[in-house]
């Protein structure tokens, strides 16, 4: 059992003028129940916190670990004064494979809200990391309060990460049964491939990013 504290951003600008020390918001008992094949729900999420930081694994997407067996990712968010800094981090994917990483409401199908965030490439090894800064916490949410579309504030609690090429995924087998490559909306030219790896580890209602405290 590894323990999560909820790390408070407020706390920690206070820390930095002096006004107080950081305080831990909680701890979250958890344990890992998944097998990384189906990458299905588990009762709590392996994760640890360690000096002001929350780090959690990307588990394979369904019919994933099949053709990508060893296709796996990290994540640690660090709580700023301001904003959060997201560390993403990559390994076993296709050699110098390109990803795009976006946090969504859901971490499987239909996915619902989703936002992109960034690229993540992997090297000649299959390994590949990049760095976002921005609100990655219990406050995370889109809204919409007119225009093309309308909807209430909604929180996005999970990360998905997406292969950038569709016949990538096609051409290792990802996709059994089918006869072309399947298109996601994705990345920035909306013609993406499938979902690679996801946070489904955690609950729908309660992702990573809702242990990381505002």
């Amino acid at each position: 059992m590894i323990s999560i504290k909820k790390l408070s951003r407020h706390t920690l600008s206070r820390m930095a003028v002096g006004l107080c020390t950081l305080a831990a918001a909680g701890t979250l008992a958890v344990s890992l129940g998944l097998t990384a094949a189906s990458a299905a729900p588990a009762t709590a999420a392996l994760a640890t916190s360690d000096g002001g930081s929350f780090t959690f694994p990307l588990v394979p997407s369904p019919g994933i670990h099949a053709c990508l067996p060893h296709l796996s990712g990290s994540v640690t968010i660090t709580p700023g004064s301001e904003n959060d800094i997201m560390q993403v981090s990559i390994s076993g994917a296709p050699r110098n494979g390109e990803f795009d990483l976006f946090v969504i409401q859901q971490p499987l199908k239909p996915f619902g809200v989703s936002w992109y965030q960034t690229d993540v490439n992997a090297d000649g090894h299959g390994n590949g990391q990049a760095t976002v800064r921005g609100i990655f916490n219990v406050e995370t949410f889109s809204v919409s309060p007119g225009g093309t579309t309308t909807f209430s504030p909604t929180h996005q609690y999970h990360l998905g990460l997406w292969f950038n090429d569709p016949s990538v995924p096609f051409n290792l087998g990802c996709e059994h049964g089918a006869t072309a490559p399947i298109v996601t909306p994705f990345n920035g030219q909306n013609d993406a491939g499938i979902q690679a790896l996801n946070t489904s580890e955690f609950p729908d209602n309660a992702g990573p990013l809702s242990h990381v405290s505002s």
